[in-house]
């Protein structure tokens, strides 16, 4: 099959509804999460006995809404600018700071808007982008919150189980199961200013508004971050989509932010050394 350019991506379908508290019992995860089970034909008891590992990593999911601070546009009723963009991210550090997509991001300086596991909203600003990996990271005002835990080998096998947090556009926050089919697409891809080097391929279904979702392992560690979804040479979607890799994901929070030890473990290693 050929592949052609890769569409931007968000939307989904819903097969079990999640909510509820932390195993702590901090009530942190106060929104419906819907879990898809769109690549991985599985009976309804297995996705159940996935639900556990969906609301545990919930916490570090956000969904996002960039306006531009260069806008000139009339103020809306409610006094702000009107949004440029929306999509999906995920907390790296617990003090606000959050990776998505560069194209949700746009460019620095744009401001935030995200709503959190605990249903508040909270302001931010894109501290950096980088086009040429689609990454942004952003720093929210006021947040204190959970982080995700990164993979501590980021070389996942084909076949391994694989989950997404998001948003799709006009539905509600939705985890979607599936499969690695590999690590590596072995060609760089572009759309309009953004694209990627290279990128691991997911046996999964991704629409518009989930760009810059957490990609997590089968145990509830971030393994990548969705980018887009795959069409074949007429233009129809497959079932198969794009992430960034946890290494290229490490290195740029690493460069642009202090991390974690355990965030510079998995920025040190080669993702070309996954193979295919």
């Amino acid at each position: 099959m050929t592949f052609s350019k890769n569409t931007i991506i968000g939307m989904a379908g819903a097969a079990l509804l999640l909510a509820g508290c932390t195993a702590t019992g901090v009530d942190l995860e106060s929104r419906d999460i819907y879990v898809d089970q769109n690549a991985e034909p599985a009976a309804g008891a297995v996705v159940a006995q996935r639900s556990d590992v969906v609301r545990s990593a919930g916490p570090t999911y956000v969904t996002l809404t960039i306006s531009s601070v260069f806008d000139t546009a009339a103020p809306t009723a409610q006094g702000n600018t009107a949004p440029i963009t929306s999509g999906s991210g995920f907390v790296v550090d617990g003090a606000g700071y959050v990776i998505t997509a560069g194209h949700v991001a746009v460019k620095a300086g744009n401001k935030v808007s995200a709503r959190a596991a605990n249903g508040r909203v909270y302001n931010g600003k894109v501290m950096t982008v980088l086009p040429g990996n689609d990454m942004a990271l952003i720093k929210l005002n006021g947040f204190a919150g959970r982080a995700v835990t990164p993979v501590a080998n980021q070389c996942l096998r084909k076949g391994d189980v694989v989950f997404s947090l998001g948003k799709p556009h006009a539905q509600g926050d939705t985890a979607r199961f599936g499969a690695l089919q590999a690590m590596r697409f072995g060609q760089p891809v572009r759309y309009g200013a953004f694209g990627y080097p290279d990128a691991m391929v997911l046996h999964m279904n991704t629409q518009h508004g989930e760009s810059g979702g957490p990609l997590f392992d089968n145990s509830g560690h971030l393994a990548g971050m969705v980018v887009s979804t795959l069409s074949d040479g007429a233009g129809r979607p497959l079932t198969m989509a794009h992430a960034i890799p946890a290494s290229r994901i490490a290195a740029f929070y690493c460069g642009a932010a202090s991390c974690s030890s355990a965030w510079q473990a998995i920025a040190s290693q080669s993702y070309p050394a996954c193979g295919g």
